[in-house]
């Protein structure tokens, strides 16, 4: 192995699945609670392996880290959580899924840095690491701002993450003109749609207008009608953006629903939530441009292509977020002197990872993210 200057750390990692590894009490142990078998294994194992990716940045002995499989399920998790915690482990990461943290609560001094986006309902010492809601729509109103729109309509699906969208459009101040919730079920979407975009009243405004002008004597009469029947609609639906606060397929069902009802893009302002840069939005050409919050996008491709490079294959989406909690925890340990503290992520603090910039506070993480925006088939970004 290579040799390191004074100005450099090294972290070992260590590998360990058995019960009986024996630790050394000079190294600050954190647990991995991911799962290993089952049908997320996939994502525990690309978390694992950039976590490695991670430690391998980093330069002292000082951290261990004890991987263990939850299995998607939450007595498994719970059971390794208890396993490490009688071991003296005291800080984890994970675990993945928000369903799986239920009980950890009793591990009063521990902290838990779970991958989930959610932050509702968690555990006092279950600190949120991944993209949540109020960070995206703060980068949302940011975007805003900048363009003057003040005539938002959020629209949010019936599914189980609306109550986190709720609370982040009043924690980040965000001003919006109308919500509006609908059923993601094909059948019904676009009847909503139509509904909340008055399609009917504008289709029927334009019949009113072609009919109005085909009957008057103006002498441009003629001029106007060819103009009016290249309409779909006529009138404003009285919004200048529109938040879609949903991912992939249902994301684009809800645009197709839009450019039904004659709204597009070119009208109005399309912006979702953080897409992963998911290229599929590329085919969608006439729901372009279309916006996003998320990390830096320079970054995230330079983490998938050396992690390709290293492992052959692609990670996860939310390992790279493994990868930046081994830097985090890092940082706050060497500003505690390596002294492990349940207080750890009650300071104010702010570290900078290949994420982006994370903001810490009364245990809470809120990643300052950058704006982008789906044009011509690429990923422009614009703050």
């Amino acid at each position: 192995m290579k040799e390191f200057n004074k100005n450099f750390i090294k972290i070992t990692f260590v590998f360990i699945l058995s019960i009986s590894s024996v630790y050394s009490e000079e190294n600050i142990k954190i647990g991995l609670l991911v799962p290993l078998s089952g049908e997320s294994s996939n994502i525990g194992k690309s978390i694992i392996q950039s976590v490695r990716m991670g430690v391998n940045k980093i330069d002292k002995e000082k951290l261990l880290i004890i991987p263990r499989d939850t299995e998607s399920d939450q007595g498994k998790t719970f059971e390794a959580a208890s396993e490490l915690y009688s071991k003296g482990v005291r800080i984890f990461i994970g675990p993945v899924f928000n369903e799986n943290l239920n009980g950890l609560n009793k591990f009063q001094d521990a902290i838990f840095l779970s991958l989930t986006n959610k932050t509702i309902g968690n555990p006092e010492n279950v600190i949120s690491s991944g993209i949540n809601a109020k960070s995206q729509l703060i980068a949302i109103k940011k975007y805003l701002k900048a363009n003057d729109y003040n005539k938002t309509l959020v629209l949010i699906p019936k599914k189980n993450f609306k109550e986190e969208i709720e609370e982040a459009i009043i924690k980040s101040k965000l001003k919006t003109k109308k919500t509006f919730y609908y059923d993601a079920e094909p059948t019904k979407l676009t009847k909503q749609i139509e509904k909340v975009t008055k399609y009917k009243i504008r289709k029927n405004n334009l019949k009113d207008e072609i009919k109005r002008v085909e009957n008057s004597d103006e002498n441009n009469k003629e001029k106007k009608l060819e103009l009016l029947n290249k309409k779909d609609t006529l009138g404003k639906i009285g919004f200048d953006s529109i938040i879609i606060a949903d991912f992939s397929e249902s994301l684009k069902s809800v645009t197709t629903s839009l450019l039904y009802t004659d709204v597009s893009p070119k009208k109005v302002s399309f912006i979702s939530l953080n897409q992963w840069f998911d290229e599929t939005l590329f085919r969608e050409k006439t729901s372009q441009p279309i916006g996003f919050p998320s990390i830096d996008i320079d970054n995230y491709y330079n983490f998938k292509n050396e992690y390709k490079d290293i492992y052959n294959e692609h990670p996860s989406q939310i390992a790279i977020l493994g990868y930046d909690l081994v830097g985090l925890l890092y940082y706050l340990l060497l500003q505690n002197d390596f002294e492990f503290s349940d207080k750890l992520f009650k300071k104010d603090n702010k570290f900078k990872g290949i994420t982006g910039i994370f903001e810490i506070k009364n245990n809470k993480i809120n990643h300052i993210l950058s704006f982008y925006e789906v044009v011509d088939g690429n990923f422009k970004k614009i703050f």
